[in-house]
């Protein structure tokens, strides 16, 4: 058991003084001391670990809800291709162990080779390595030759693509993920053009439906996105040519925008110079010049926003997961709206109903900060010391 002594809490809900008490995994005690002290004497679970928190503030941990655990952030992804699936591995632990050292306890992983990523989240369930909780797609479904299809699981046709997505289901996916348009990172592909035909996104959502299994959808172009709004997809994972009909549309469904402002950041910032092939940066830079207009349409419509990375890809690494944050603020958000976006509105976009505050109940998934959230974006640098599944891993 820990007890996190004299800090602040904030969330969501707000910035409050209050002790914090763990316990088995979970959340038990939230409030005045002498409340904690008397749910901690209540519990009789031994040895109690307390924690200096004073002057500090005791947050949730961060959720990243687009990762890629088996890229390392090197400049030219396709250079992956020929590692093996050895290699792959031991790169997803390190990329998985620096990630909740920096905050971030839980990821969802959309598109890794085989069951990696699936297999990944139950080594870290299981305590054989560190890392925050993972709920993985397995293999994205794309279109013969699209975007990605050097580790997607390529399919044509509605009969194909529900079989593709069966198949992920079968392997014990969290969610299903496709390739609703061509991508910056894939030589050749249309970065906006539609792939996946509204039929095809149709039977993939129609596959999903029997489990509830959240989806998401790689989409830039606005004839994308809007054929994956109205197929039911549950996020638009990019939507960098997002128009205001296409965001009025997700607004009135409830559909999550996941904006991965850290994957252009790190093409456009570190180009051609880097690395990066030239092609790559290309579509990049032009994406980022729309990626502002995007913005614009989103707050404007009132579209629900989760945070998501795509970390892995091009000098997007997971140990810096957290400056996300400060990018989303730059677009628009303020520091409250940004800590939602990463915590109970990307908990609410994974299925997760007991993640992404501090509360009684909730799993103990925390960090302590030097400054408030709420207030400062960059709190999320450094955390003082971060607790995944009630666990001090940093």
């Amino acid at each position: 058991m820990y007890v996190l002594r004299g800090g602040r809490v904030a969330d969501a809900e707000g910035t409050r003084e209050a002790d914090v008490a763990v316990a088995d995994g979970d959340i038990v005690a939230v409030g005045e001391p002498a409340a904690v002290d008397d749910a901690v004497a209540e519990r009789d679970a031994g040895e109690v670990t307390e924690v200096d928190a004073d002057g500090r503030v005791v947050s949730p941990g961060l959720i990243d809800a687009h990762v890629h655990a088996m890229m390392d952030g090197r400049p030219d992804v396709s250079t992956a291709v020929s590692d093996s699936d050895y290699a792959a591995s031991y790169r997803a632990a390190s990329n998985l162990e620096a990630a909740v050292e920096a905050g971030v306890t839980t990821v969802r992983d959309l598109g890794s080779r085989g069951t990696l990523a699936l297999d990944a989240g139950e080594a870290i369930a299981a305590g054989d390595i560190d890392g925050p909780r993972v709920l993985a797609c397995g293999r994205n479904v794309i279109m013969t030759g699209g975007h990605g299809n050097w580790f997607g699981r390529e399919a044509d046709g509605p009969a194909e693509v529900r079989k593709a997505a069966r198949e992920q289901l079968k392997a014990g996916a969290d969610v299903l993920k496709c390739m609703a348009t061509g991508g910056v990172l894939t030589e050749g592909a249309v970065t906006g053009a539609p792939e996946l035909t509204p039929e095809e996104l149709a039977a993939f959502t129609d596959a999903a439906a029997p489990t509830d299994t959240p989806t998401a959808a790689h989409a830039h172009g606005e004839v994308g996105i809007k054929n994956a709004v109205e197929a039911g997809i549950s996020s638009i994972e990019h939507g960098t040519f997002m128009d205001r009909e296409a965001a009025e549309m997700m607004a009135e469904r409830g559909t999550y925008w996941v904006p991965t402002a850290s994957a252009l950041r790190g093409i456009v910032d570190n180009g051609i110079e880097a690395g990066i092939p030239e092609d790559a940066v290309a579509k990049a830079e032009d994406a980022a010049e729309r990626f502002g207009d995007a913005w614009d349409h989103a707050l404007d419509a009132g579209v629900p926003i989760a945070m998501g990375t795509d970390a892995g890809t091009p000098f997007n690494f997971f140990e810096e997961i957290p400056q996300e944050m400060g990018y989303m603020v730059d677009y628009g958000l303020s520091p409250e709206r940004a800590l939602e976006a990463a915590t109970v509105n990307a908990a609410d976009l994974l299925g997760l109903d007991d993640v992404g505050l501090v509360a009684e109940g909730y799993r103990a998934d925390l960090v302590v900060l030097d400054a408030d959230p709420t207030e400062d974006v960059e709190a999320w640098r450094d955390p003082d010391a971060v607790f995944a599944r009630g666990e001090r891993v940093a």
